[in-house]
């Protein structure tokens, strides 16, 4: 047997091994269908009064806030109407400024004084919960009154303790985490379009 042939062996293993972790985080995860089906209806009703989706995270995360307001904008499984979705990760000018003039912490709380209003759902995206910019974000939404949704994992941090509905992973594993949170995003966009896609 080659060198390589045993190499492709062991990944295999390890391809085989990664795929049950996933599996396994998902399926545990259907423990949130409660939480996500009250987020995906605090969702609909913040459209319906005339609010917009703001998300925002960092690294895996931002690309996750990207995803979920892409899909919303534009649309993930039926032709509607566009739906208003803000990702604060995406203007780098913006960022590099405030990170710049007033520190990284508050490169999303910063966008969220002019941009957040009352009927707004806000959803914060962070793998542990921990996040000093996603944190003082929130904080900023709160004095709003804006309703705040954290999509975490690794217990929620101390996240958990200031957003009104929590979607917490149940793994440390930031892989699964952002994995799972994959399909949350999904789920909500697809429960959030058939439910306005005829109404809105």
């Amino acid at each position: 047997m080659t060198t390589i042939t045993i190499i492709q062996m062991n990944y295999k293993n390890i391809v085989k091994k990664l795929f049950e972790e996933s599996i396994s985080s998902i399926v545990e995860s259907k423990k949130l269908s409660d939480q996500i089906s009250i987020a995906v209806d605090t969702i609909v009703k913040g459209y319906r009064n005339g609010g917009k989706v703001i998300v925002f995270g960092n690294g895996g995360s931002a690309a996750d806030s990207q995803h979920l307001a892409a899909e919303l904008v534009g649309r993930y499984q039926f032709e509607r109407e566009s739906l208003p979705a803000i990702a604060l990760t995406t203007d780098t000018s913006i960022i590099t400024a405030l990170g710049n003039d007033y520190g990284f912490e508050y490169v999303f709380s910063r966008q969220c004084e002019s941009l957040v209003k009352k009927n707004d759902i806000v959803i914060a995206i962070s793998t542990s919960g921990k996040s000093q910019n996603v944190i003082n974000a929130i904080r900023t939404c709160k004095k709003i009154g804006a309703i705040t949704i954290g999509l975490t994992g690794m217990g929620g941090g101390s996240l958990k303790q200031l957003t009104d509905i929590n979607l917490i992973v149940d793994s440390k594993s930031t892989p699964r985490i952002q994995e799972v949170h994959r399909i949350i995003i999904h789920i909500i966009c697809d429960l959030v379009e058939q439910s306005l896609k005829n109404t809105r």
